[in-house]
């Protein structure tokens, strides 16, 4: 973490100071360029850092179990299973329904 805690305080110094000099003249094409290249590297330790803290949730929630959700709960009651314990859903084995349709009409070309 203390390199993490480095980068971080080193670009941010390095962006303020390049901020504070474009401020100053925003028409210099160097400001601008090096103010540019400074947000970058910000952004880079702040994705880094993100990159940390997602790393640190994961290893945590490890630990954790995850409970069944309660719709997958319902599921499991009333469907049937195969060999591998995985649900398999009763087929319709009844007939279809008719739908009754009303006749088209005919086009009138």
């Amino acid at each position: 973490m203390d390199d993490i805690q480095n980068r971080l305080k080193e670009t941010s110094e390095r962006c303020l100071t390049s901020h504070e000099k474009w401020a100053v003249d925003k028409k210099n094409g160097d400001a601008r360029t090096n103010l540019q290249e400074a947000i970058h590297e910000l952004r880079k330790v702040a994705s880094r850092l993100e990159i940390e803290m997602a790393i640190s949730e994961r290893d945590e929630n490890v630990l954790k179990q995850i409970p069944i959700p309660s719709h997958r709960a319902a599921q499991g009651r009333g469907a049937q299973s195969d060999n591998d314990g995985n649900s398999i859903r009763e087929a319709n084995t009844g007939p279809k329904p008719v739908r009754n349709r009303k006749p088209r009409k005919p086009s009138g070309d």
